[in-house]
C-alpha cells in the first residue's frame, strides 16, 4: 500500500493535467473493485419486464459466469459504449443497458489502480468491437477469460471481434443455460463499486450520433469545398476587400448539415415535451 498511493496520487495529477490538455483518458477510478475485495450480492438473474424498456430501442445484457480466477480478482474490467464509461463487470455478474438501434461500438478495457488507456494506447484491451443492434432485439454479452462458449453466434461473421474472444455475442439459448446469465447476480452499484448501468442510454447514443455525424458532414465539406475550387467553382476573397467570395453553388454538405440540425432540434423539443408530460406540466403555485 505504500507504494501504491503514491502512484495513485501522481496518476491522479497527471490525469488532471491531460483531461485539461484536451486528451482523451479511460479510467474507472474508485469503480474498478474486483470480486475478491467485493463479491456481488444483488438478487438473481431474471429479465426485465417487457414495459420497462421501449420496444423501439434494443436490449443489450452484460454477464460474466462464476470462475474461480474471477473471483480472486482484485480489480475487474470496464465497459464502454461509444467510448463511454458504464460499469466495471465482476465475477458472477450481470447488467444491461437500453440502447438506441444502429452501430453500438462496445469496448472493455482492464484497468491499472483504475488507470485503462490515453486516446488511442490502451493498457489492455480485452474487446473492442461494433455491433449492429435493432429496434426491439435482445441481445446477450459474455465475458468469461477463461473458457468461450461452445457454440458459435448463427448471426455473426466469423471474423466479427465478438465471435470469439473473452467477450463474446451468444444466443439467448446458450444465456439460458444453467451455468450462464441464469445462475448470476445483478451488479448493483454501490458505494465501493458505483456503476451507471441497468438503464436507458438512448438519449446518450442520441447526442454522440448527432456528434458524430456533424464532424463527419464537417470533414465532407471540407473537401466537397477542395473539389469546387479544383473545378474553377469557388471565388477567392480579394486582398484588399476580405468579406465575399466562396463557393459559386450551395454546398451539398451545408444542406446535410442544415437537415441534421433541424432533425437534432426536433428531437430535442420532442424530449422536453417527454419530460413535461411525464412531470404532470410541472409546479403550479396557487
Amino acid at each position: 500500500m505504500k507504494i501504491r498511493v503514491p502512484f495513485l496520487k501522481n496518476a491522479i495529477a497527471l490525469i488532471c493535467v491531460m483531461a485539461l490538455s484536451g486528451c482523451t483518458i479511460y479510467q474507472s477510478i474508485g469503480k474498478s473493485v474486483g470480486g475478491f475485495l467485493h463479491p456481488v450480492s444483488g438478487h438473481d438473474f431474471v429479465h426485465i419486464d417487457s414495459d420497462a424498456w421501449d420496444q423501439r430501442n434494443a436490449l443489450l445484457y452484460f454477464y460474466r459466469p462464476h470462475s474461480q480466477w474471477a473471483a480472486d480478482e482484485i480489480e475487474s474490467p470496464s465497459v464502454y459504449i461509444d467510448d463511454k464509461h458504464y460499469f466495471n463487470i465482476r465475477n458472477n455478474s450481470f447488467t444491461w443497458l437500453e440502447v438506441k438501434p444502429g452501430e453500438r461500438h462496445i469496448a472493455m478495457r482492464r484497468p491499472l489502480l483504475g488507470l485503462e488507456g490515453l486516446n488511442s494506447f490502451s493498457l489492455s484491451m480485452i474487446a473492442d468491437a461494433t455491433l449492429e443492434v435493432e429496434a426491439g432485439n435482445i441481445y446477450y454479452l459474455r465475458y468469461n477469460e477463461l473458457t468461450e462458449p461452445e457454440v458459435r453466434h448463427p448471426d455473426l461473421d466469423p471474423e466479427h471481434p465478438l465471435a470469439s474472444g473473452d467477450l463474446q455475442l451468444v444466443t439467448r439459448s446458450y444465456a439460458m443455460q444453467s451455468d450462464q446469465i441464469v445462475s448470476t447476480l445483478f451488479l448493483n452499484s454501490d458505494l465501493l463499486a458505483p456503476n451507471h448501468a441497468a438503464t436507458s442510454i438512448v438519449e446518450v447514443n442520441e447526442d454522440m450520433d448527432y456528434e458524430k455525424r456533424k464532424a463527419e458532414l464537417a470533414k465532407e465539406r471540407e473537401l466537397e469545398l477542395e473539389r469546387l475550387k479544383q473545378e474553377g467553382r469557388y471565388e477567392e476573397t480579394s486582398w484588399f476587400w476580405p468579406f465575399g467570395g466562396g463557393p459559386t453553388e450551395p454546398l451539398e454538405t451545408d444542406q446535410k448539415l442544415e437537415a441534421l440540425e433541424q432533425d437534432y432540434a426536433q428531437l430535442e423539443a420532442e424530449r422536453k415535451q417527454r419530460r413535461e408530460a411525464e412531470s404532470g406540466g410541472g409546479w403550479w403555485i396557487f
